[in-house]
């Protein structure tokens, strides 16, 4: 791990909001890492309870442990950023880990990828209330619809900088899916390493389906309004054109088709078709998982 006098390779940002229980867990992980260049910081996202307060104050003098009062999730993140010695940065949630090889391979293929890849991610190992493995992809036009992408990916400080950081107005989750889509319309791009190196922790009391699924009308029509010139039909129709020949799951007509519901439906409705489905999806793996 790098020391205080050195600028690190990389900075690690953890955002923590009374997540003490995940430390060791993660810190572990990093402990692990071949690729040893890199600092951690901690963003205590103005945490309640002791455990993590315990946890926090017991650390190791180079862990770096910023607090601030409960900003949510992209503030934190954002702290995290400004904070970091590193022109590389990955972001890492504390109830999540990675695989040994993680930072040794991402940073390798970033440090011989030209300067529009703004981003490197590998594939995920699921544990928690879902198994299996998440195969993470990059095509903006996709992105659009449902982020294929992780949040846990190795990106250029400079990238984050030019999108303005995470977008502090969302609380309530997507800000990871919003950040990815700022990016390739910043002209950045990622590249993918076909590994399942992070380990991503699924709960359904998670954000995703406690919160985000119930308001996914509200917060994709923010997205939507924030980035309306992609939208458009004109701007839909160019990214269809640009991206048509990468791997992709989203056809022009699902993609128009999905607008026309969101348009048509009311919030409520359209809120509760998407938990509906997350939720199916998220009982099938746990059952096919059991058996």
């Amino acid at each position: 791990m790098s020391n205080q006098f050195h600028a690190p390779a990389v900075s690690v940002v953890v955002p923590c909001y009374n997540g003490g229980r995940f430390i060791d867990q993660l810190l572990a992980s990093l402990a692990r890492q071949t690729f040893r260049d890199f600092e951690i910081i901690i963003v205590d996202d103005g945490s309640t309870d002791p455990q993590t307060a315990a946890k926090l104050a017991a650390l190791a003098a180079d862990i770096r442990v910023i607090r601030q009062e409960n900003g949510g999730l992209s503030s934190a993140r954002n702290t995290g950023f400004r904070a970091a010695r590193a022109d590389l940065v990955l972001p890492l949630d504390c109830d999540d880990s990675l695989e040994p090889q993680f930072l040794e391979e991402t940073v390798a293929a970033m440090r011989t990828a030209p300067a529009d890849v703004g981003f490197v991610f590998t594939d995920e190992r699921l544990t928690g209330a879902r198994s299996g493995l998440a195969n993470n992809r990059f095509n903006a036009f996709d992105q659009l619809f449902v982020n294929h992408l992780t949040y846990c990916m190795l990106l250029r400080k400079s990238a984050w900088r030019a999108v303005g950081g995470y977008d502090e107005n969302m609380r309530d989750g997507y800000e990871d899916w919003e950040f990815n889509i700022a990016l390739a319309k910043a002209g950045y791009r990622g590249i993918g390493i076909r590994k399942p190196l992070s380990i991503y922790w699924v709960s359904s009391e998670g954000m995703l389906m406690s919160r985000s699924s119930a308001l996914h009308a509200r917060l994709w029509g923010y997205i939507r309004r924030k980035h309306r010139d992609l939208y458009r039909l004109p701007g839909l129709l160019r990214q269809w054109w640009k991206w048509r020949a990468t791997p992709h799951d989203v056809s022009l007509a699902y993609a128009l088709a999905l607008l026309a519901i969101a348009i048509v439906l009311p919030g409520a409705w359209f809120s509760a078709l998407v938990r509906f489905v997350r939720a199916r999806r998220l009982a099938n793996a746990a059952a096919a998982a059991a058996r």
